[in-house]
């Protein structure tokens, strides 16, 4: 028998969760959460439809809350204008938008603006991007070296470093111990960029989210509930 794919939905409480069921040769249910919050679920082929309902319906809490937690790590900055007086964020601070004409581009931190001097070919946009791009790097490494030897009992070495443009992710690690952060994410409070990093290095030795994972967070950062929310409301 072949697979096939659709798309339906299951009402849970107030919420609605959509879902691709699709059927293959195989003994268990298997339901997946992805980052961008869609959900997989395969099902062997002589599933009837009240089993499959009522396991979902059972799993249904467990899938809200994971799509909750991914939630929690998409960007939401709001696209930008990069016009005079508009505000944008750095480190947590908001700093109004300055543009001048001048003869050498330079971007930097001036008396509370967020000063831009370009000459009339550059774009606004693509220099401040750049910035950001360069304070990310800078500021990345730096905390990552300061937080990697409170997971040395772990035999966790100093992981490579990547800044990667992500819609939906403040950050990610690969299996080989490869860190990845948002450059997005150096707009947010220096507290909440080492939440994002200790629960990507926590994910170093537990891969999923499990009790042992969340216990691992709080030992190593007691306060990271904070930091998670500063996260999820500064950047708006």
């Amino acid at each position: 028998m072949s697979e096939t794919t659709t798309i339906e939905s299951l009402v849970f409480g107030s919420r609605e969760i959509n879902y691709e069921l699709s059927y293959q040769e195989r003994k268990s249910l298997g339901i997946r959460v992805y980052p961008d919050c869609r959900v997989k679920v395969i099902a062997p082929f002589d599933t009837s439809e009240e089993n499959l309902i009522a396991k979902l319906r059972e799993k249904a809490p467990w899938i809200i809350k994971q799509q909750l937690e991914f939630l929690s790590y998409h960007p939401l900055t709001p696209p930008r204008k990069y016009i005079n007086g508009e505000t944008h964020l750095y480190l947590g601070r908001q700093y109004k938008l300055r543009i001048e004409q001048a003869p050498i581009n330079e971007v930097k931190l001036f008396r509370g603006r967020l000063l831009v001097n370009k000459n009339a070919k550059s774009s606004t946009k693509t220099l401040l991007s750049g910035w950001y791009r360069e304070k990310a790097i800078e500021h990345f490494e730096e905390s990552l070296k300061k937080i990697v030897p409170l997971f040395s009992r772990y035999n966790i070495l100093q992981p490579e470093l990547q800044i990667r443009q992500m819609p939906t992710r403040w950050g990610s690690c690969t299996s080989k111990g490869k860190v990845i952060l948002n450059p997005e994410l150096i707009k947010a409070p220096k507290g909440s960029i080492e939440y994002v990093i200790i629960h990507e290095l926590c994910h170093l030795v537990h891969h999923n989210h499990t009790r042992a994972f969340y216990e691992l967070q709080q030992t190593i950062m007691p306060d990271w509930k904070k930091w998670k929310e500063r996260l999820e409301h500064s950047l708006v």
